[in-house]
């Protein structure tokens, strides 16, 4: 048992106790709290220590107090990879002293025996302090002892320069250290992210003709120009024959129909293998590098799940489920039924050996150039395994970045971003009218999932088409897009499905009718409306404005009308600010009255301003001089996008 005094407790940022990583970016500060206290009176002192994993010694930030016992400070990661962070305190008997003295000269005691009791904290720091201080310090010794110098010392005891000695160079006696904490730091994307999907089988500039990786790569300057940072393509491995799904999910399929590229493995390989009508693996790696070259990531489909027909299924027959009538357990989702995918038995004896092929699996794709992958329905399979394989993964490439896509109950959802996944899927898709969305973004940015829990906001998936799209009404596109842009710094799209507004669905269900899932499509891939002039400039808007480059920073603003949301988003080091306004009602122009949260920029009540609002799509500038503006919004354009800069 040890003799601290100090206390520490509620510490936050933390994520279930310590069990798993808080989440931050390279290069952003991370406020941390915690509430220090003891018994008495004494005066506490703190520190917040963090360091990387790579490196041997502590940096040490000393902690402010906020009041009621409560404790601050910052932290800033400088590289990738995993950070460990404590907060430490103690009773610091030399600022105790310093106060003690000071309020006593105050008012007019005398102090010689506590000069005296002073000399103790001098001498702790005469042999680590430099030599103009050390000179200061030995002329307080001397002065401290001699009574004729009582005027003299009595200042220097009470002196702010003494106290800042204190502080710099800290006797921690007695110290109270708390557990350490988990921080994993990523790079920019895991923060910033604009995703653009496609078949590749659909990239062909001629009807009926199965597409390639050279066919892609034509269509990455489209990409580049729509403002995509981050192409994802669906699965590139062969896909199986045995039990192939027809058109519109049919059980039977025709001789030319592809089938699901879901249905990963046949006789030309399995997860490390590639369609053998999409190219080879030298095709596959000059679509990497040319995409890298115009600023665009390639992200992959990691999917864990095989055809009938998949190598595995020979090779390694434990590591599928088995009837008792020996024939194989096939996913099922009832009422649909994928009779032409088998799910990995992942509560095999064979784990550990099934664990270490799909690590091998991911880090075969590392080595071609892969750094981005979205996960295909990660809920279905243990999270413990996704702790080992995104961890093993990250220890030897901390840039790789993975999706979740799991749109199932929330607490699996959170769970899977504890796990170690980058981004999300989201409930974004099915959130509609103002109060959903604003309650939505209030638990994404406002509670703790905020440290750990990163949105990805898609307005539609080749798996999910929601019913507000089923309508080829452009203002229904525009307004959810736009949202999809503004709200969460990370979004992506379905396309050219989604400019295209293809919008035919399986009557009752959010599914297309015709699903690329099932067969090859051919698109005008030079088609310009206004859904692309959108996707162009409101890409180009993300880029230039820091503020749009976070989704925690959200604040909505007061309007009474309830087809008009406002949200008001700032850059954490203030410069930029931007103010969102979205008419969701697609058939009537909608007005009113936008409260600006004018604190945020500085303005304090009462006091004259103006500001410069410019709308940066059509790029038409106003000036509010008053804290409420007034706001009109028509169907043919539902939004506005507002730079402020105060004049």
């Amino acid at each position: 048992m040890s003799q601290s005094r100090v206390v520490i407790e509620h510490i936050s940022p933390q994520i279930d106790a310590g069990l798993f990583s808080v989440k931050t970016i390279v290069g952003e500060t991370l406020r941390v709290t915690a509430d220090v206290l003891c018994d008495g009176h004494d005066v506490l002192a703190a520190h917040l220590e963090y360091k990387h994993e790579t490196e041997g010694i502590w940096q040490a930030v000393p902690m402010q107090p906020t009041g009621n016992d409560a404790w601050a400070a910052s932290l800033r990661t400088t590289k990738h990879g995993m950070y460990t962070y404590r907060v430490l305190a103690w009773v610091d008997y030399a600022l105790n002293w310093h106060y003690g003295i000071g309020k006593k000269i105050g008012v007019g005691e005398m102090v010689g025996s506590e000069l005296l009791d002073g000399v103790q904290y001098l001498e702790f720091l005469l042999p680590i302090v430099d030599k103009k201080e050390q000179t200061y310090l030995k002329t307080l010794q001397k002065t401290f002892v001699d009574k004729t110098q009582y005027a003299q010392a009595i200042a220097e005891a009470a002196s702010a320069q003494l106290k800042t000695l204190f502080v710099k160079y800290p006797q921690k006696k007695f110290v109270t250290t708390s557990p350490e904490l988990k921080l994993w730091a990523d790079r920019e994307k895991a923060r910033f992210s604009a995703w653009y999907e496609f078949f590749p089988r659909s990239a062909s500039p001629t009807a009926g003709k199965h597409g390639t990786f050279k066919d892609c790569e034509k269509l990455l300057p489209r990409v580049a120009e729509l403002g995509f940072d981050t192409l994802y393509l669906p699965p590139i491995h062969p896909i199986g024959e045995v039990n192939r799904k027809g058109k519109n999910n049919a059980t039977q399929a025709a001789a030319t129909d592809v089938g699901s590229c879901w249905g990963i493995g046949s006789k030309h390989g399995g997860h490390t293998s590639l369609h053998p009508e999409l190219g080879t693996l030298t095709d596959f790696k000059k679509l990497v590098k040319k995409a890298n070259s115009l600023g665009i990531e390639i992200a992959m489909d990691y999917a864990l799940q095989a055809a009938p027909d998949h190598p595995w299924v020979k090779e390694h027959p434990q590591w599928f489920r088995w009837l008792p009538d020996g024939t194989v357990q096939y996913a099922e989702n009832p009422p649909k039924k994928y009779q032409d995918i088998l799910p990995i038995y992942f509560e095999t004896s064979d784990w550990q050996n099934l664990w270490q092929e799909l690590l091998k699996v991911a880090l075969y794709w590392v080595e071609q150039g892969i750094k981005v992958f979205r996960v295909d329905n990660p809920h279905t399979k243990p999270f413990i395994f996704w702790e080992f394989l995104i961890s093993e993964v990250q220890k030897l490439h901390p840039d790789v970045l993975f999706l979740a896509e799991a749109f199932t109950r929330p607490k699996i959802m959170a769970q899977l971003a504890k796990a170690g996944f980058t981004q999300s899927y989201t409930y974004y898709t099915w959130r509609n009218t103002k109060a959903e969305i604003i309650e939505y973004l209030t638990e994404l940015t406002q509670t703790d999932s905020k440290h750990y829990f990163r949105p990805n906001f898609w307005a539609n998936t080749p798996d999910i088409l929601p019913f507000a799209l089923q309508t080829p009404n452009e203002a229904v596109h525009l307004s959810r897009l736009f949202m999809s842009m503004t709200l969460s710094s990370n979004f992506g799209l379905y396309g050219p499905v989604y400019e295209n507004m293809v919008c035919q669905p399986v009557l009752g269900k959010e599914e297309y009718h015709n699903s690329e899932k099932y067969e090859i499509n051919h698109w005008d891939w030079t088609k310009e409306n206004k859904i692309t002039e959108v996707l162009k400039r409101t890409n180009a808007a993300r880029k230039a404005n820091a503020a749009l480059q976070y989704t925690n920073n959200i604040t909505f603003c007061e309007v009474e009308n309830p087809n008009l949301i406002a949200y008001f988003k700032q850059s954490p080091d203030g410069a930029n600010s931007v103010l969102c306004v979205v008419n969701i009602d697609p058939y009537n122009k909608q007005g009113g009255w936008i409260k600006l949260p004018i604190e945020k920029l500085g303005i304090a009540p009462n006091q004259p301003f103006s500001l410069q609002m410019q709308d940066v799509i059509p790029n038409v500038t106003y000036q509010w001089d008053t804290q409420h503006g007034y706001v009109e919004l028509h169907p043919s354009l539902p939004f506005h996008l507002f730079k402020i800069t105060k004049i």
